[in-house]
């Protein structure tokens, strides 16, 4: 049976496209290249694709967004595998305009902040990183987003969230100082550039990030969740081995992706293959585990903060994401 799995074109996945993994007999994976907001081989726009049309089989697909449509309705036609492509830390992805005299993140508070949307999953780790490990509440930070939400959703009383003036960018808003700081690591060529050009007028929030990162990963032991594997319910059905296959498929890619660092001649970047060896010295081997019972902590407090922020309309356990033949995991 012909499968279709939409990814991005991680080095993680590279393994996928070019057939170096092999799901079991009877399942023939066919990968699509799908961007979200960028373009690739195949295209891109990869969630909204997937919650509009359930376009794919199975899909690389935003850990907001889906808690957010599952808590809305229970057959809304996805079911999750505990196995998570991306993965960001919060703090090392703000930037600030280093004239508003923010100096910590205490001082976000009353700021305008500008973030992708407002269900983003790295916009719900940042509201409730600030809000836990910080004590800046989401509520009172005025919120300036990028994009349409992926799902339309009503913002609570008195929160400010309003979006980018059409035609605007919110890099140059940065350097302009229309906004205070931002929350986005991937970010449109427009404001690439913008920060790019802006020299010493924008900074990051934290001197030493990767220091910060480390200091998250020591207190939490987790590298945080962005997405996960999310496949068609009624696919699920029909193939009811493809879940649980699809665990050991992307470990197999991620340990031949692994693989690939060990040449330090791999990465473009000059220090890549250092950075690589002192990631594992300072984090742990493997900061990118599969299977719900090495991410429950990870994704309870996700929920947690899904919850805090209104995007949550009933309430959701840990299992409740995934499919019942993966709960084990």
């Amino acid at each position: 049976m012909d499968i279709t799995i939409a990814l991005e074109r991680y080095e993680r996945h590279v393994p996928f496209f070019t057939g170096e993994v092999t799901a079991p007999t009877g399942i023939n994976l066919k990968p699509l290249e799908i961007g979200e907001t960028r373009m690739r081989r195949d295209g891109y726009d990869r969630h909204h694709r997937m919650l509009r049309d359930l376009e794919f089989d199975v899909c690389e697909m935003s850990l907001g967004s889906y808690v957010l449509g599952l808590s809305r309705d229970p057959d809304f036609g996805m079911v999750g595998v505990p196995v998570f492509p991306r993965r960001y830390f919060s703090m090392s992805q703000i930037y600030v305009n280093s004239a508003a005299g923010i100096e910590s993140p205490a001082d976000l508070v009353g700021r305008n902040v500008g973030i992708t949307a407002f269900q983003v999953t790295l916009s719900v780790l940042a509201k409730g990183d600030l809000k836990r490990d910080y004590g800046v509440a989401w509520q009172d930070v005025n919120w300036h987003c990028m994009r349409p939400e992926q799902l339309p959703i009503e913002f609570p009383d008195g929160v400010s969230v309003q979006r980018v003036p059409e035609g605007g960018d919110i890099g140059e808003m940065l350097v302009r100082g229309d906004i205070d700081a931002l929350i986005c690591p991937q970010r449109p060529e427009r404001t690439n550039q913008a920060l790019a050009e802006a020299g010493d007028k924008i900074r990051r929030l934290f001197p030493d990030p990767s220091a910060e990162d480390e200091r998250y990963y020591r207190k939490y032991g987790y590298f945080p969740l962005m997405h996960l594997l999310a496949i068609r319910s009624d696919v699920a059905a029909r193939v009811p081995e493809l879940a649980p296959a699809l665990i050991p498929l992307w470990e197999e890619s991620k340990r031949i992706a692994y693989d690939y660092y060990e040449d330090p001649a791999y990465p473009l970047l000059a220090w890549g293959w250092n950075s690589f060896q002192e990631q594992r010295d300072r984090l742990a081997p493997d900061v990118w585990p599969s299977g719900l019972a090495a991410n429950r902590e990870n994704l309870q407090m996700f929920l947690d903060a899904c919850d805090d922020q209104g995007l949550m309309e009933r309430p959701l356990t840990v299992d409740d994401l995934f499919v019942e033949s993966v709960r084990d995991s």
